[in-house]
């Protein structure tokens, strides 16, 4: 009986010691406030139903490679110096390289993790000026990174340093492939990350052909934003056409159900993901991430498709957590950056994160609505090469940038279309304010309890002290450093020494 008690005890211990695995899923350029969580029925069955989600998730900024940097070190855009999508900008730059040492994968792997990668890592990733396909980034143990930006086919892999090209076959489905592979060679002995991110739904959306068509009937939805002349907006926004033509309409029909189409292989994956953890005995001792590194816009404000904007439909992301001490089939309100998911990696692997980290640790079990500030940054470009010349606009070639005819020339992102905004949550405060960097100076605010789909902008209504206030907690966060300083500077003295 004594021997009994004894191995009982020992097993238990033995459990409680044992550190648990982590899978996150990061796709690409998913929105929520548009339906893009629609066709995830696998998601909702496997990880939010067993699970969290997070109603106010938010990225620290709309576009991919800063915010993917983001996600990997805890740190703000100003902090880790990636601008933008191009290696100039500091994509997969000089200074991120050096960055890479601090991940929340090294911290892992230093700790005794077996790291796995696949999928898009950062855009410019296998450049020969950025160490080449053969330059495996510090923290992973087996990489299968995508060289480049997201495509579906006729793409390169570099497995472990070693390239892979394939014409023919769908990179999502190679990305599960290996996933299930690496899962089926786990135990319970070593404890594991896994990162797989999917090029679903980034442009050119092309779905699995066994998906194709199968939304054929959806049209892009159409809320109160959508087409409408951006009168109070940044002047990008209002370029002509403004509204779009309705003719541009079954451009935008195709993109958004496309988008649904190519996710739909992502819910496949995710579901294979989590069955092969159950026969492999580890479902139980792994914390699910499904989350995506920016939202996107379809129409909204007389846009036509892209991302880079400050609005909620590019900013809020989708974020799902299913874990060991995770609470099941809950939504919860408080407010989270994609900054913060290094840290609670960290945490809940039992390590301490670092103090460097801007972000701070999720607080699955705290009251519900803590407020806080969250800094959003952008980095306008302007980009020859990407102005066609048949538009009316070639002339500022170098100050615009993503203007096509297919867009009836309307640019996607300028030099100026650069700005740091306030997403301001509490209980009973949802507020949005935004400074450009441009020659007008020119600001916005919105009280999204009463105008969720942001259609006015209230800066010229409120009270000159509000004003003054939101400008001023936007100049701290716009040099924070440390989650002490960066997570919410409502609560931090320091701030008010400056009035």
């Amino acid at each position: 009986m004594l021997s009994f008690i004894f191995l009982l005890l020992l097993h238990t211990s033995l459990c409680e010691d044992r550190k648990p695995n982590f899978v996150i899923v990061l796709t690409d350029d998913q929105d929520v406030t548009l339906g893009g969580m629609t066709p995830m029925q696998n998601v909702q069955r496997f990880i939010a139903n067993e699970g969290t989600s997070f109603a106010n998730s938010y990225v620290t900024s709309p576009i991919c490679c800063p915010s993917r940097a983001s996600l990997l070190s805890g740190l703000h855009v100003h902090n880790h110096l990636t601008w933008n999508n191009s290696l100039h900008g500091g994509c997969n730059g000089r200074y991120w390289r050096r960055l890479e040492a601090r991940t929340f994968a090294t911290t892992l792997k230093g700790a005794g993790y077996n790291t796995f990668y696949a999928g898009k890592y950062l855009n410019t990733y296998g450049a020969k000026e950025a160490g080449g396909i053969e330059n495996v980034p510090p923290g992973w143990s087996d990489w299968h990174g995508l060289v480049g930006n997201s495509v579906y086919y006729n793409y390169t892999i570099s497995n472990n340093g070693v390239p892979t090209y394939s014409t023919d076959l769908y990179l999502t489905d190679v990305l599960r492939d290996l996933g299930v592979s690496y899962i089926e060679n786990q135990t319970e002995s070593q404890p594991f990350l896994m990162v797989l991110a999917p090029p679903a739904p980034h442009q050119p959306f092309t779905p699995a052909p066994r998906h194709k068509d199968i939304y054929k009937n959806v049209t892009v939805i159409r809320h109160p934003n959508f087409n409408i002349p951006a009168k109070d907006k940044h002047w990008l926004l209002s370029m002509p056409p403004s509204p779009l033509p309705e003719t541009i309409f079954p451009e935008l029909d195709r993109v958004y159900r496309s988008r649904w189409e190519s996710l739909l292989s992502v819910d496949e994956m995710v579901a294979d993901i989590v069955e092969t953890l159950d026969n492999q005995n580890l479902l139980d001792n792994t914390y699910l991430i499904y989350t995506s590194d920016n939202g996107y816009h379809i129409g909204q404000f007389s846009q036509v498709y892209d991302k880079r904007q400050p609005y909620e439909s590019d900013i809020k992301v989708p974020l799902i957590i299913r874990g060991p001490t995770i609470a099941k089939n809950v939504t919860d309100n408080q407010p989270v950056l994609n900054i913060d998911l290094a840290p609670t990696i960290i945490e809940l692997a039992g390590l301490t994160p670092p103090k460097s980290m801007d972000g701070k640790a999720i607080q699955f079990n705290s009251p519900k609505n803590r407020e806080r500030n969250m800094l959003v940054e952008y980095y306008g470009e302007g980009r020859d090469g990407t102005v066609d010349p048949d538009c009316p606009w070639a002339y500022d070639r170098d100050q615009l940038a993503q203007c096509y005819p297919l867009y009836d020339c309307k640019c996607q992102d300028s030099r100026n279309n650069t700005y740091g905004c306030l997403r301001h949550i509490s209980k009973r405060v949802n507020m949005k304010y935004c400074a450009f960097a441009d020659e007008q100076n020119f600001k916005e605010m919105y009280n999204l309890n009463t105008d969720p789909y942001e259609l006015r902008n209230i800066i010229d209504d409120v009270l000159p002290s509000i004003r003054h206030w939101y400008k001023l907690t936007l100049s701290q966060m716009l040099t924070c450093k440390g989650a002490d300083n960066c997570d919410n500077p409502l609560e931090n003295p320091k701030l008010f020494s400056i009035f």
